[in-house]
């Protein structure tokens, strides 16, 4: 039993991604989609690569969706609007004519013209209530049919132009009396009729929505069908628009009626075996190329927890609308992955990201084209994240890679530009600008995860923070020395390739630990008085090698990041405090060479590497009388020796040419520090 839980402990580490590949598999397929793949491609406009293709079963060949909609248009403007009558209204509105009538046209008019305008009244109630007045406005077209219900029994039938509206009542009147020769008394009936006129008609929205879902509903999806064994489309033959829509039936059917609930495990399997492949080749990318990310089973989460949330926001917008589907920010993969590791891993996880999403995706191709473009661009382009003009620069090159290829694709398949969807470029525009969202997700990512960008690395190299300031005023010596140790050391990482900024940041770090004692460093001690001349060798050099593990509690005691706190742990490596080294030798013949070294560990990355190769040359420069050329070569030529002769740089994966070319930055900084000429020969 005690065995098995001490393999399980020394193993927990495999355990861990084990478990982690295991679920992020499940989870990814959870979110497939669960039916299988049509087993050809094709596109409108290319040959049929494939054999020769005969249907399978009968189906039906469906209406693409322009015909559909086109159809379901018609219905529309060919519908009935629906009004109900009050036929109580017409005899009211006669009653009250009846009675005011009196009031308008007096007595003193004579009878015959009275009884003729009378009849002109009635003449003008018939031509206004032919059809009926609409209490409300409508934007309807005047050729729409209409039909008149009384308690939904239908009475008449017309267009929608027979009805008169509220503002037609006053052309009505004047017709029917220029008809009747009595415009004369144009005023006297438009008073009359402005007091009794009623409407009559009211829209029947529910009852006109109805009738039109029921001629809806008897729209056919279909138009003709094919028999089992027919020729579909013959090899080298061009998918033209008719064979188009017929393969698209095709692969509905086939979709609907091959993938049942039978063969449902045997697609959720095959989903796995893919995806446990997709993510398989990430897990081995991360082994052999960026052994450090791997062993770091944070990284490893933090990575894999990022690609099922791009894939998780891709699902949630392709269920919503799968139109949406460019304005999810993939783009944002890359740039965080290069923010906290590198361009290479984050090409490598975007790309294996984008594959997963083509089985989600409509037109998976073209999206799977799209995005790998972009993601090569947002590695190429930003360099510098912390800048954020880089930014800026980067998703306008994205948003502009996604309409060029878009617009590319859309004459592929379409052959022109006439129908060209512009709403598409809105969704580029709008995913491009998602991407700026990354600086933020950084910020909460370092907090959550404990990692460490560009961005907080350049809030750590401000001199005027908090702890460079005490750092400043307490040994102003080790300040001075930490800054030209920082100019060095970024000079030379900018010189190889390695990452500049981190190496500065943790140049200025590297000997916050002198704080603790500053007066027994050498850089500190400006009154002449040297405190380790009233100490013996061995504690003069225990006080100058406690200063690495003062320096690790001071920078977790201020929250500096562990990628900070590995330059103050491995700027010296296991090196030897030499002056007090040979001072005790002189004294005693056995000394233990353990006592006066530092404590390691070993430089273990280029950045630790470089810090220590500049710590040293900076530091020992100090004692250089008469500077030369020759001599700063010569001086630097040593120290750098030395330390590779003491194998300081075995788990540093630096290379010689690498180091040759930090040695020439070296030798050009510090002749320049000295106000060196080059030495010409006689």
């Amino acid at each position: 039993m005690d065995n098995f839980i001490n393999k399980l402990y020394r193993n927990h580490s495999l355990i861990y991604k084990g478990l982690l590949f295991i679920g992020a598999t499940f989870l990814i397929v959870y979110m497939f989609p669960k039916s299988g793949k049509f087993k050809y491609d094709f596109e409108k406009g290319k040959p049929w690569q494939s054999e020769n293709l005969l249907a399978p079963f009968n189906f039906a060949i469906l209406k693409s969706d322009a015909e559909i909609t086109a159809e379901k248009q018609t219905v529309t403007d060919n519908s009935i609007l629906y009004f109900d009558i009050d036929p109580s209204i017409k005899p009211k509105v006669e009653n009250a004519y009846a009675q005011q009538f009196r009031t308008v046209f007096s007595d003193t008019i004579p009878k015959n013209i009275r009884n003729n305008l009378y009849k002109t009244g009635q003449q003008i109630i018939e031509a206004l209530y032919a059809f009926g007045i609409s209490n409300e406005s409508h934007d309807f077209s005047e050729k729409r049919i209409i039909a008149l219900l009384d308690n939904r029994v239908k009475k008449q039938d017309g267009f929608f132009s027979d009805i008169i509206k509220q503002d037609a009542i006053i052309p009505v009147i004047e017709t029917v009396l220029s008809k009747t020769n009595s415009i004369g008394f144009k005023t006297d009936f438009f008073s009359l009729f402005f007091d009794i006129i009623q409407p009559n008609l009211t829209f029947n929205k529910s009852f006109t929505e109805k009738a039109l879902q029921e001629a809806m509903d008897k729209i056919a999806y279909a138009r003709g069908s094919v028999e089992k064994g027919t020729l579909i489309i013959a090899k080298g033959e061009v998918v033209d628009v008719n064979n188009y829509q017929i393969l698209k039936s095709l692969q509905l059917e086939f979709e609907s009626q091959v993938w049942s609930k039978s063969s449902y495990y045997w697609i959720v399997f095959a989903y796995t075996l893919l995806v446990a492949l997709a993510l398989l080749m990430l897990f081995l990318f991360l082994r052999k190329y960026r052994k450090e990310v791997y062993e770091n089973n944070t990284k490893v989460t933090f990575i894999f927890f990022n690609v099922l949330l791009m894939i998780f926001i891709t699902t949630l917008v392709v269920n919503y609308d799968s139109k949406f589907v460019y304005v999810v920010p993939i783009c944002i993969l890359p740039l965080i992955f290069k923010a906290f590791f590198d361009a290479r891993l984050g090409l490598f996880a975007h790309v294996i990201t984008v594959l997963l999403l083509g089985f989600i995706v409509p037109n998976s191709y073209e999206y799977m084209f799209l995005q790998i473009l972009a993601g090569i661009v947002t590695i190429l382009t930003v360099s510098e994240l912390y800048k954020r003009a880089n930014l800026f620069i980067s998703v306008g090159q994205i948003t502009l890679v996604y309409i060029v290829a878009y617009f590319a694709f859309f004459v592929i398949h379409e052959g022109s530009v006439e129908t060209i969807r512009w709403e598409m470029f809105i969704w580029f525009i709008l995913g491009g600008l998602a991407t700026l969202f990354v600086q933020p997700l950084i910020y909460v990512y370092e907090k959550i995860f404990g990692l460490v960008s560009d961005v907080s690395l350049l809030e750590l190299s401000d001199t005027n923070s908090k702890l460079l300031k005490e750092l400043s005023n307490k040994a102003p010596g080790t300040f001075h020395h930490s800054l030209n140790v920082a100019n060095l050391a970024e000079a030379s990482a900018h010189e190889i390739g390695a990452n500049a900024m981190l190496v500065r940041v943790g140049a200025l770090y590297h000997d916050i630990g002198k704080m603790k004692n500053p007066t027994y460093f050498t850089e500190n001690q400006s009154t002449g008085i040297n405190p380790h001349d009233e100490l013996s060798s061995k504690e003069s050099s225990r006080i100058i090698t406690a200063h690495v593990i003062d320096g690790i509690e001071i920078a977790k005691k201020y929250n500096l990041p562990d990628r900070v706190i590995d330059f103050i742990r491995t700027h010296h490596g296991t090196s030897v405090v030499y002056y007090f080294y040979m001072q005790e030798k002189s004294d005693f013949s056995e000394t233990d060479k353990s006592a006066f070294s530092y404590p390691g560990p070993k430089p273990f990355s280029k950045e630790t590497a470089i810090l220590m190769m500049c710590d040293s040359v900076e530091a020992a420069s100090k004692s250089l009388k008469d500077p030369t050329s020759a001599k700063i070569d010569a001086f630097v030529e040593t120290i750098i020796s030395k330390q590779i002769e003491e194998g300081q740089f075995l788990n540093a994966n630096i290379t010689f040419k690498e180091i040759q070319s930090i040695k020439k930055v070296l030798k050009y900084k510090l002749a320049n520090i000295y106000h060196l000429r080059i030495e010409y020969p006689e």
